[in-house]
């Protein structure tokens, strides 16, 4: 299950579980994930695909150069979803 650059994912396990990540890369069946918090670009998390879920968001990462940008898009999917009554797909 490829992931794309931008994909916004789950994390279905471990410590960080039901937290939203944005893919950077992917690399031996592993993703690079980051959240702009605990795990920021310079040091992206690296997560097996089998413990992530995808959703049907991708965010345009051309214009989010920094953690705070990218905390605050993150934040700005997470109340849309929250207003429309679902979760992120």
């Amino acid at each position: 299950m490829p992931v794309e650059r931008g994909r916004v994912v789950c994390s279905k396990a471990g410590h960080d579980a039901g937290g939203y990540f944005v893919a950077l890369a992917e690399e031996e069946g592993r993703v690079l994930l980051c959240d702009g918090g605990r795990r920021p670009l310079e040091a992206p998390k690296r997560k097996s695909v089998k413990h992530i879920r995808k959703t049907n968001t991708v965010l345009d990462l051309s214009g989010i150069d920094t953690n705070r940008k990218l905390r605050r898009a993150l934040a700005a999917l997470r109340r849309e979803s929250d207003e429309g009554g679902n979760q992120l797909v």
